[in-house]
């Protein structure tokens, strides 16, 4: 018999972590719901066409495939693939009649100069035929398709939070599993940057009542098309981001390296690194008399930009003040042209207008401009946010970004949307190894009633169902047996009372409690139990 096991990357849950799984779940809903969002569940699988070639194809390689009920590899199935490869010119054997005598390891190279156009045609269909559905990703897409379905029903802007599982076939690692939850919030019908404003607010404030210290850096995605335009390689948009998304994981030289290889030439790599890697200094910041004269701002916004260079987020503020230079003037030609990049200039506006928000709401959000954040996510197509906590070296905690037409892709154009999602098994890891669950998540019982024989028991019952009733959580032991099997029954499970009612405290109409952290017993009137558990 096969020993018992998990799936890698999968994992149970005690009732211990059960409980501080749902401590973080509440916290995260209830601020949801306090930003007006509404609850949403999709189900655990979708058409894998919905799916695939949303996520890039590194994404893609993720998605788990589910084989389609009842048996795909039935007599007929089984023949017609053995007569495709005995087309083949003896790749399989003649007359093969079962499946497991065939050579399937040829179908893993679909580019084998010996499959004839039957064969890859069969392959083909073999994918649709046995993997039509797919587990769920994310929970971006799949809510995306959900709005594409509902479209004329909904009210918009239409605010929507998500909690529920997803699954990658990612390599398992610390912090890194195959099925893991998402908290997502979304809103879509609207293109106001307040709703990017508010999704800063939502992290900051969830993190805040777990207790956990993050960073929540912002980028763009029309700064990095910008990056391309102003490096003369905006075809290799998709080859820079992806290469720019791995710079922490493989190093700057391997980003060159990998570059290199796309076919991007040195210098405008170079070009590129001035713009991702940019050093700024306070030389950087714009006076109010270039942003009027140079750059064409009314007064009233020279004065806000001026008021944010002085704030807590100013040296985020250098770096977009840095790279909007660059972006309209190249070296040192005249001011007075056309920019390089307009797309770039409005990523920098509008992340810029984030922190204006912030600021004047007098607000001290630890937001921090990340010229190198990418998120590898194909739909995204403006702001885009990462959350890392400090002090814990474990990747994201939570990101996101704007999808302007996400719902374009099944059909409904024109449904704009921006969401954020946080990664509760990476914030559970985090809030382990800095200790910040509260000590009394564990309580649950509050009291064992001791099981003193069946008259008594008979007795303890309605009592213990009287306390119930008024939202007390007690149990009674399933048996008769020693006491000090009970009192160790009750230690054990972190029970914080024992009540004992015998023969004695029937006939007396009271019952002894007993404190077992304390080790403090007190007599205690039937009547008052309630009252005595509500004060404790």
């Amino acid at each position: 018999m096969p020993k018992p096991s998990l799936p890698q990357g999968t994992r149970d849950f005690s009732a211990t972590v059960v409980r501080k799984r749902n401590h973080i779940f509440s916290v995260i809903r209830n601020v949801f719901e306090l930003y007006g969002f509404e609850p949403l569940e999709t189900p655990a699988m979708e058409n894998l066409e919905t799916l695939t070639g949303k996520y890039g194809d590194e994404g893609d390689k993720l998605i788990y495939r589910i084989l389609d009920s009842g048996n795909p590899f039935d007599e007929n199935f089984v023949s017609t693939f053995a007569n495709v490869f005995a087309e083949s010119n003896s790749l399989a054997q003649p007359n093969t009649s079962s499946l497991a005598q065939l050579n399937t390891s040829l179908l893993s190279n679909p580019l084998n100069p010996l499959f004839s156009e039957a064969l890859k045609n069969y392959q083909n269909k073999l994918k649709n035929e046995i993997t039509g559905k797919a587990l769920k990703y994310d929970l971006t897409i799949p809510f995306a398709r959900y709005v594409a379905m509902n479209h004329t029903k909904l009210t918009f802007p239409f605010r929507r939070y998500q909690i529920q599982p997803v699954w990658r076939a990612d390599r398992p690692q610390k912090g890194r599993y195959r099925e893991f939850y998402q908290c997502d919030a979304d809103i879509v019908g609207s293109k106001n940057l307040l709703n990017e404003v508010e999704l800063v607010y939502i992290y900051s404030t969830v993190f805040s009542k777990l207790g956990i210290e993050v960073q929540i850096n912002i980028n763009n995605r029309k700064i990095l098309q910008g990056i391309a335009e102003y490096c003369g390689c905006i075809e290799k948009l998709t080859d820079i981001t992806t290469a720019i998304d791995k710079v922490y994981k493989i190093g700057r030289e391997k980003v060159e390296e990998e570059l290199i290889q796309k076919g991007i030439p040195k210098e405008k790599i170079k070009r590129i690194f001035d713009c991702v890697f940019i050093v700024a200094s306070e030389d950087d910041l714009f006076t109010k008399d270039q942003l009027i004269n140079d750059y064409s701002y009314s007064e009233e916004d020279a004065n806000r930009h001026i008021e944010i260079q002085n704030s807590s987020y100013r040296t985020s503020i250098e770096i977009l003040d840095c790279l909007y230079g660059q972006f309209y003037n190249d070296d040192d030609e005249p001011i007075k042209k056309p920019p390089i990049t307009k797309i770039g200039m409005e990523g920098i506006d509008e992340v810029v207008e984030v922190f204006n928000y912030l600021h004047a709401n007098n607000i001290n959000i630890n937001l921090v401009f990340d010229p190198t954040l990418v998120r590898g996510l194909n739909y995204y197509t403006g702001a885009i946010f990462e959350v890392t906590a400090n002090n814990v070296q474990l990747g994201s905690i939570g990101g996101g970004g704007r999808y302007d037409d996400l719902t374009g892709l099944f059909g409904v154009p024109g449904i704009p949307g921006v969401g954020i999602s946080f990664g509760v098994d990476r914030i559970y890891d985090v809030m382990e190894e800095l200790h910040l669950f509260p000590e009394d998540l564990q309580v649950n019982t509050r009291a064992l009633f001791f099981n003193m024989g069946e008259k008594e028991s008979i007795f303890a019952f309605g009592i213990m169902q009287q306390l119930r009733s008024k939202g007390i959580a007690c149990e009674m032991y399933h048996e008769e047996t020693k006491i000090a099997k009970q009192f160790s029954y009750a230690e054990k499970k972190n029970i914080p009372y024992a009540v004992i009612i015998g023969s004695k405290e029937i006939s007396e109409n009271n019952c002894q409690v007993k404190n077992l952290s304390a080790g403090i017993q007190e007599t205690v009137a039937l009547d008052e139990l309630a009252v005595f558990f509500n004060n404790k």
